[in-house]
């Protein structure tokens, strides 16, 4: 039976109609879907879209339907909502100004019918030459950078949209981007505990119920793979040392920094067995079909891990309960 299993996975697609193919994976117990500028074209499509995807749902826990809304340069709907400012200004402009951003981004989305947003950023900017996170992140320190993301999610919570901190264990000090490469970042043990860890283990305690991996290497943590696959950063770190029992849900498996290194087999085995939740897979062109049908065949020929498969359905019924 696949159909529980098909909840570990959210999943992207071309156009501004639901594709059959993916109706259909979502009536069977697709976990949901994630949404990008190429699905968008204005306010009535939108909400008519993520009605379709509720739709084809119908009598399962409600579909996760997300998006990627921080602010600045991360904005998916950027043509139909109004333009928010970065982390780094609003984390400047003190955590009041943080949660009116998150509360008013919350609404923007609650009213085109999603109910989760991958944000905020938890990540320290701490390395100037870094192209993928900067200004993304809300401070330069733990403290600030903590403060910041979770006034945001505080807001974004306060009217029904779920929030995402992303990206575990940390990828401010990346000097690659991991869509492109897989980044390393080879900051001792220590620091990452004293730095980047500070941020996420205060949002455990504030209660986030999603946390998102990082593409990248620390080899002082696990040399041998990325964080996303890592037994001992997702098990051994998060859940173990920080406590979290939320959803853990890895970055876009369409990312080089993954995708060129490892066979979407390889990723959900080795993923289950590192502690991972759900499975995105953003791509436009049936990359989240392929997936769908990869997690499958390793249900029926028992090569995924079932424990794994039933603790993860589990945490990812829960969440699903929860929202709208």
């Amino acid at each position: 039976m696949t159909g529980p299993f098909l909840s570990l996975i959210i999943l992207g697609f071309d156009g501004p109609t639901l594709p059959t193919e993916e109706a259909d994976l979502l009536a069977r117990g697709l976990g949901g879907v994630a949404l990008f500028a190429r699905n968008l074209v204005d306010a009535e499509q939108v909400r008519d879209l993520c009605r379709q995807v509720r739709e084809a749902a119908r009598g399962l826990p409600p579909p996760i339907i997300s998006v990627d809304q921080e602010g600045g340069r991360v904005q998916r709907l950027r043509r139909l909502c109004p333009q928010r400012p970065t982390a780094a200004e609003l984390g400047a402009a003190g955590a009041s100004a943080c949660r009116e951003a998150g509360l008013a981004i919350g609404r923007d989305l609650r009213d085109l019918g999603f109910n989760l947003d991958f944000a905020p950023v938890l990540d320290v900017d701490t390395n100037p030459a870094n192209p993928i996170i900067g200004d993304r992140a809300f401070g330069r320190d733990p403290v600030s950078a903590a403060a910041g993301a979770l006034a945001f999610l505080e807001g974004l919570e306060s009217v029904g949209v779920a929030g995402c901190g992303k990206h575990f264990p940390g990828h401010g000090d990346a000097s690659a981007d991991s869509h492109l490469e897989l980044p390393v970042i080879p900051a001792e043990a220590g620091v990452l505990d004293t730095r980047e860890a500070w941020t996420f283990e205060a949002a455990v305690r504030a209660g986030i119920r999603m946390i998102m991996t990082a593409h990248c290497l620390y080899p002082n943590l696990d040399p041998d793979v990325p964080a996303t696959l890592s037994p001992g950063i997702v098990d051994g770190r998060l859940r173990g040392r920080l406590g979290f029992e939320g959803c853990v849900i890895t970055d876009d498996l369409g990312m080089k920094a993954i995708a060129d290194r490892f066979e979407p087999a390889q990723i959900l085995e080795r993923g289950l067995r590192a502690g991972i939740d759900l499975f995105l897979q953003c791509g436009a062109k049936g990359e989240g079909r392929v997936l769908a049908e990869a997690l499958e065949r390793g249900v029926r020929d028992g090569s995924l891990p079932r424990d794994r498969l039933e603790a993860a359905a589990d945490r990812v019924s829960r969440f699903r309960c929860s929202l709208p």
